[in-house]
């Protein structure tokens, strides 16, 4: 897998459904037990890779999510009447 890994693509410059994509396939190899040792290591290093940078773009998804909720809520509640007549 050594020589497969230099044509891999950088996990930076994969789109994320790439990288879930690509994932899944290493978690079904690793699964499968089929891999030599050697292979096996390559795929956990570049599954934890995948998995590092998958999970920081859905954190800055949701932190951008969270950014334009706050910019829809009102700014005051003063509006709102939330007493019980």
């Amino acid at each position: 897998m050594t020589q497969e890994n230099t044509q891999q693509p950088a996990v930076e410059d994969m789109s994320f459904k790439e990288g879930l994509i690509e994932l899944d396939q290493i978690v079904r190899a690793l699964e499968g037990n089929q891999l030599e040792l050697e292979q096996s290591i390559a795929s956990y290093e570049r599954g934890v890779a995948l998995l590092g940078a998958l999970q920081k773009r859905l954190n800055d998804a949701q932190q951008k999510v969270t950014v334009l909720m706050g910019e829809l809520e009102p700014e005051s509640d003063d509006s709102i009447d939330t007493t019980l007549s």
